[in-house]
C-alpha cells in the first residue's frame, strides 16, 4: 500500500494544480473529479490483471497475452519512456521548492534533483524490502502534510474564487485532464511489483481500495485549497502552487513548509517509480525488447543495470532541462500522453482477457479514457516516434540473434 500511494500521490500534487488551475480556472475541479474517479475501475482493472498475471512486465506483459508481442513491446515502451521522462519532471518539481526554501534561484533547482534522484537510485538498490520501508514513513508523511494544506484552506473559501468558473471552457478542462494523467500515472506502476507480494490475490486488492480513498481524497482537497488561495496563474507560481497554500493557510513561511513537503513527496514518488520503471526495463530485456544487460539481476534480486538505466535517462535529462531552460510544464505533457495510450491499451487488454465484474470495469475505464484522448491529438506524434524505435530495435535484435545463431 505504502508503495502504491507513493506512486500514484505524486509529485504531480506539487505542481499540476497550479497547472490545471492556470488551464481550466476553477473547473480544473472538474478535471481532478473525472481522472480521480477514473482510477477506480482502473485501478480495479490493474489489480485484477496483476493478480491473473503477476509479472514484471506490467502491461507489456498484458498487452502481449491479448494482442501479441508487437503491440506488447510497444506499449512497455510508452510506458518506460513516460517513467524515464517522470524522473525528470519529479524531482525537479521536489527541486523548486528547495531551491525556494533556500532562497536560492530556481535554477539550481536542478542540482537539488539530481540529489534527490541519486538518493531513490541508492534506495532500489539496497532492495526493494528496505524501499518498501522508507516508502511507508514517506507516504504517511505526505498523505498527513497534505491534509494540514487542504483542511487550513477551508476557512479562505469564497464564492468569489469559483468566478469565473471556466474561463476556457470544455477546450481549457480536456486540457487539463490530459495533463493530470500524469498525477494518477501509478494505477499501472504497481503492476510492475504484483510478482513480489506475499500473497498478491488478498494484498493486491486491499491495496488498490485503500489507496484509491487516500488518493482521490486528498487531490481534491489540495485542488481545492489551490483554487481558493489563488495559488496559480503564471510558471513560476504553479510550480510552489502549495507552498502557497500552506503559506496561505498556516500562516507560515510558504516556501519553508513547502520545502519540506517537496522533498517528501518527490524522494517518495521517485522511489517507487523507479523501483517500478526498473523492473518493466528487466522485463522488456528478458523479451529482446531492450539490452540483454538489463535483465541482470543482482545479489539483492534487484534489477540493477536496469534501475542505473532508469536513472540515467532522468540524469541526461535533468542535464538538458538544465541547459535548455525547460521547467516541469514544458515536459510534462509528453509523459501524460504516453501514459493515457498505455492505459487504453490496458483497459482494452483487460477486456480482452477478463470476465465478470472486472471486463465491465475494463470496459468503463476504456471508455471514459479514450473520452478524453482527442485533447492530446497535438501529442500524438512522441508515441508514434517511439513505437517505431521500439519495433525498429526489436528487429535489430532479432537481426543479431540470427546473424549469431548462423556463425555458430
Amino acid at each position: 500500500m505504502a508503495l502504491y500511494v507513493g506512486a500514484v500521490l505524486g509529485a504531480g500534487v506539487l505542481v499540476l494544480p497550479g497547472q490545471a488551475a492556470s488551464l481550466a480556472g476553477p473547473a480544473s475541479l472538474l478535471a481532478w473529479a473525472f481522472v480521480g474517479l477514473l482510477g477506480l475501475p482502473l485501478a480495479l482493472t490493474f489489480a485484477a490483471l496483476a493478480t491473473r498475471f503477476p509479472d514484471a512486465g506490467g502491461i507489456a506483459t498484458y498487452a502481449t497475452r491479448a494482442f501479441g508481442g508487437h503491440l506488447g513491446g510497444i506499449a512497455g515502451w510508452w510506458y518506460f519512456v513516460a517513467v524515464a521522462i517522470g524522473h525528470v519532471i519529479v524531482p525537479l518539481t521536489g527541486g523548486y521548492y528547495v531551491a525556494a526554501a533556500l532562497g536560492a534561484d530556481q535554477r539550481f533547482g536542478y542540482a537539488f534533483a539530481a540529489v534527490i534522484l541519486l538518493l531513490a537510485l541508492a534506495s532500489n538498490l539496497a532492495g526493494l524490502r528496505l524501499s518498501g520501508r522508507a516508502q511507508l514513513a514517506l507516504a504517511s508523511g505526505v498523505a498527513v502534510l497534505l491534509l494540514v494544506a487542504a483542511v487550513a484552506a477551508v476557512p479562505h473559501a469564497a464564492p468569489a474564487d469559483f468566478t469565473p468558473f471556466a474561463p476556457h471552457g470544455l477546450t481549457g478542462i480536456g486540457g487539463a485532464a490530459v495533463v493530470l494523467f500524469f498525477a494518477f500515472a501509478g494505477w499501472e506502476a504497481i503492476a510492475h511489483l504484483a510478482g513480489e507480494f506475499r500473497d498478491v490475490t488478498r494484498d493486491l486488492r486491499r491495496a488498490t481500495t485503500i489507496t484509491v480513498a487516500v488518493v482521490v481524497t486528498l487531490y481534491l482537497g489540495v485542488a481545492f485549497a489551490v483554487v481558493v488561495t489563488g495559488s496559480y496563474g503564471t510558471p513560476q507560481l504553479d510550480r510552489v502552487a502549495v507552498g502557497g497554500v500552506l503559506g496561505t493557510g498556516l500562516g507560515v513561511s510558504a516556501s519553508t513548509a513547502a520545502g519540506a513537503l517537496a522533498v517528501v513527496i518527490s524522494l517518495g514518488t521517485t522511489n517507487a517509480f523507479l523501483a517500478a520503471g526498473s523492473r518493466l526495463g528487466y522485463a522488456l530485456a528478458r523479451e529482446r525488447w531492450m539490452p540483454a544487460a538489463m535483465a541482470r539481476l543482482s545479489g539483492r534480486d534487484v534489477p540493477a543495470v536496469s534501475a542505473c538505466t532508469v536513472a540515467a535517462i532522468g540524469g541526461v535529462g535533468l542535464l538538458a532541462a538544465a541547459l535548455g531552460g525547460w521547467g516541469t510544464e514544458d515536459l510534462v505533457t509528453v509523459p501524460s500522453t504516453l501514459v493515457l495510450l498505455t492505459y487504453l491499451v490496458g483497459m482494452a487488454a483487460g477486456i480482452r482477457l477478463l470476465t465478470g465484474r472486472t471486463r465491465i470495469a475494463a470496459v468503463v475505464a476504456f471508455a471514459l479514457t479514450a473520452a478524453v484522448a482527442p485533447f492530446a491529438a497535438s501529442y500524438l506524434v512522441v508515441p508514434v516516434v517511439i513505437g517505431a524505435i521500439a519495433l525498429g530495435y526489436r528487429r535489430s535484435a532479432r537481426m543479431r540473434a540470427s546473424n549469431a545463431a548462423g556463425h555458430g
